[in-house]
């Protein structure tokens, strides 16, 4: 048996409510172009809460080396992420920060490769994608131009999302 291809563009969430939803839409727009791609809710990962403490005395969580090949696999990511007190999600930062510090170079699950990003946020929604956008470019990461804000007033809207996943498939995964 041979194992499945990976996915062109894997979307993740990092919430289960509306931004799950606009992870599926993002999802369907990139089938509808051409390109496979998969979903992943962060939420139903079963990882600890990443701390200094808990790096030096536990050993990696079993989960994490299934979400590490996940995403080594994907050549490209769109992040759909609720803006939590205007930044991050806890369960994407806590994500990050082991993926990270698997191996000698905390950069390079994320070094070179496209991501898009998106939000649909109760409030603003500008606030953390500035800090993811700034995230993830410190890692090395390409981050699309373009971004995604979308909320309850003003969804997000259909060919906004079809230009994401136009724009993430110029860009490919470089490694240095």
């Amino acid at each position: 048996m041979t194992a499945p291809m990976p996915p062109d563009v894997l979307v993740i969430a990092a919430s289960n409510g509306e931004n799950l939803k606009l992870a599926e839409r993002f999802a369907a727009a990139a089938r509808q172009a051409g390109h496979s791609a998969d979903v992943l809710d962060l939420t139903a990962i079963d990882l600890p809460l990443f701390t200094p403490r808990s790096q030096a005395t536990l050993t990696a969580p079993p989960a994490l080396a299934a979400l590490q090949a996940q995403l080594a696999a994907a050549p490209r990511w769109v992040i759909c992420t609720p803006e939590y007190n205007g930044s991050i999600p806890p369960v994407l930062t806590s994500a990050i920060a082991w993926l990270s510090v698997q191996g000698d170079d905390f950069r390079a699950l994320f070094n070179g490769r496209p991501v898009a990003i998106a939000t649909h946020s109760g409030g603003g929604g500008h606030t953390v994608l500035t800090a993811l956008r700034l995230q993830l470019a410190h890692l090395g990461a390409h981050v699309v131009g373009r971004q995604l804000v979308s909320n309850k007033l003003q969804p997000a809207k259909d060919d906004s999302i079809a230009d994401l996943i136009q724009r993430l498939q110029h860009l490919h995964l470089t490694q240095p």
